[in-house]
């Protein structure tokens, strides 16, 4: 029965990658005949079933920019640098639609060690070095397997080399892997998605205004009370806004 279940799920799962893999398709090319509004539609509907990737949301990002809707197309070029953090055409397309933004907020500067991590490892996000570390420990388990087997002392020497190379690169990639997870979780980014938002002194409607804000505005949440958050920029200013004005990276 066990058995039957599993085959039933793998056939829907397969069944739904191909059909999403047809709706993109689909997108693509609604979007190339500049039918940017299907595209989105399209590349929406990839989204709510579950399926997700920095193309993916490159290209809806695309699609907003092309119909300047402004904090659409940073929300989703954000997702897809977290997806790809090493692609320059997502980053360069990124300060294209900041540049639509009101807001010129700028970025958060990492310093210490983790700017100097963030930095080196952008190549691959979390996920990205966690397939890393996968590959590196098979390879080190194919390495050592054939270095077992070998009688040749010179191939032994080489084999057991390449097997300890693999087996350091799984371990860092682990460690890489598991510290941008730890990272990413400690961020806790948003875009401000209403056209324009003031932002409180303190958590409610009667309080002072603190500044203003407006739609494609990157914000970081520092703290959740009840349906607001308050919200930290770049430059150390801090306020409160009800969390309905923002979708939360």
């Amino acid at each position: 029965m066990k058995k039957l279940i599993f085959l039933l799920a793998l056939c829907f799962s397969l069944s739904a990658i191909a059909q999403n893999s047809q709706v993109f398709e689909a997108a693509n090319k609604a979007y190339a005949a500049g039918n940017y509004e299907e595209a989105i539609t399209q590349y929406e509907q990839i989204l709510e079933n579950g399926q997700t990737s920095a193309a993916l949301h490159y290209n809806l990002a695309n699609s907003y920019y092309k119909l300047n809707r402004v904090a659409p197309s940073i929300f989703h070029y954000e997702k897809a640098l977290q997806l790809a953090p090493g692609d320059e055409d997502v980053r360069n397309n990124l300060n294209f639609a900041r540049n639509m933004a009101i807001d010129a907020i700028g970025e958060e500067e990492q310093a210490g060690f983790r700017g100097i991590f963030e930095t080196s490892t952008a190549a691959f996000s979390a996920s990205g070095w966690g397939w890393v570390a996968i590959f590196c420990m098979l390879a080190f388990v194919v390495f050592f397997l054939v270095y077992y087997f070998s009688n040749k002392t010179l191939v032994k020497r080489l084999l057991f080399i390449g097997a300890m190379f693999f087996l350091v690169m799984a371990i860092s990639s682990a460690v890489v892997a598991a510290t941008k997870q730890s990272f990413d979780k400690e961020s806790n980014y948003a875009i401000v998605f209403s056209e324009e938002v003031q932002i409180k002194n303190e958590p409610s409607p009667r309080a002072e205004d603190a500044f203003l804000l407006h739609e494609g505005a990157k914000v970081k949440i520092t703290e959740n009370f009840q349906d607001w958050v308050e919200i930290e920029l770049p430059n150390g200013s801090r306020g409160w806004l009800e969390e309905d004005n923002l979708k939360r990276l």
